[in-house]
């Protein structure tokens, strides 16, 4: 198979070059590197069955010869105040390759008679008032929020996605990604996983707003990987999750952080600080991922983690 990723320098898009190259098919990864890192796919480079191309999305999208599959990967995906890759700080960008990257995506499947999977998000179900959140919930979100950026590219980019399916019979796919996290998250993107782990191996308490008691459901990124694959191989046109449904609040995970990377500088805890939008809970129902592609995730937190974190003693250490 030749696989097309957009944003396949970015975190979760490389390990799919990864995971794609490993099973024997032959994988082109395309990237403006405005988020994503060269450093991603540099092991990469040479291979014969591995190209790169450096572009914009959003300025149309082109390959010659055939291609069986366009997985679309594309997009900022921090949504952190401060960090400059966030979508945050880059909403029109956000707001175009959900919008004109999408179409573009979905125009070169059509060309190529090639499946296309669309990378959605959980933030799709915003401030959530169903608990947890199952693939029929349609949401509690704030349109015109600062968070509204990306939750509302990603609902456009679905909307086109099914739109495609039912007026040109495309072969879609449309996953619901809950908290991935793993190598290759970059330190200073704001996310938690990053922020905690980078302030542990630097010696720092951990900065944890308000009584800590909001809750996120961590995946790592070699299991969604896992499911990615699985639903890029079945029928199944309409979203599906895919997350782990362990819950823990942030400060139940910032202790384990700190006890995984012998962190005695323990929990600085701050007046709390939340984004318009920003859920307080947060958790996946995978049972139809579980039904429809016999998929759960295996790795437990902590293992996922010393991963995670060998990684990142790489990153301060270089």
């Amino acid at each position: 198979m030749r696989i097309l990723i957009t944003g396949g320098a970015g975190f979760i898009g490389s390990h799919l070059c990864d995971r794609f190259l490993a099973d024997g098919q032959h994988v082109i990864a395309v990237d403006n590197l405005l988020t994503g890192s060269p450093r991603n796919i540099q092991h990469l480079a040479g291979r014969a069955d591995f190209e790169f191309i450096q572009h914009d999305v959003t300025e149309g999208l082109k390959v010659d010869g055939p291609l069986d599959a366009v997985l679309h990967f594309a997009s900022p995906a921090s949504p952190s105040l401060t960090a400059p890759t966030s979508y945050m700080q880059l909403p029109l960008e956000t707001l175009r390759v959900g919008s004109l990257g999408t179409f573009n995506a979905l125009d070169l499947a059509r060309a190529k008679n090639a499946r296309f999977l669309m990378a959605s998000t959980s933030e799709i179900y915003g401030d959530p008032l169903e608990h947890p959140q199952k693939e029929t919930y349609w949401g509690h979100v704030d349109s015109i929020g600062p968070r509204s950026v990306y939750d509302e590219a990603k609902r456009f980019s679905e909307a086109l996605t099914m739109a495609y399916h039912r007026k040109h019979g495309l072969a879609t796919r449309i996953v619901r990604i809950f908290n991935t996290y793993g190598p290759r998250m970059q330190l200073d993107d704001g996310r938690v996983v990053p922020n905690f782990v980078g302030q542990a191996l630097r010696g720092q308490p951990l900065t944890v707003y308000g009584d800590g008691s909001q809750t996120r459901s961590f995946c790592y990124v070699a299991d969604l990987v896992e499911g990615l694959v699985k639903l890029l191989a079945s029928d199944e046109p309409t979203p599906v999750n895919l997350g782990n449904p362990r819950e823990v609040t942030i400060r139940e995970f910032a202790e384990v952080i700190n006890t995984l990377t012998g962190n005695t500088a323990g929990i600085e805890v701050l007046p709390a600080s939340r984004t318009a939008g920003d859920p307080q809970r947060r958790r996946p129902d995978i049972s139809k991922a579980a039904r429809v592609l016999g998929w759960e995730p295996r790795t437990p937190l902590e293992a996922g983690l010393r991963h995670t974190i060998a990684y990142f003693q790489g990153v301060i250490a270089n």
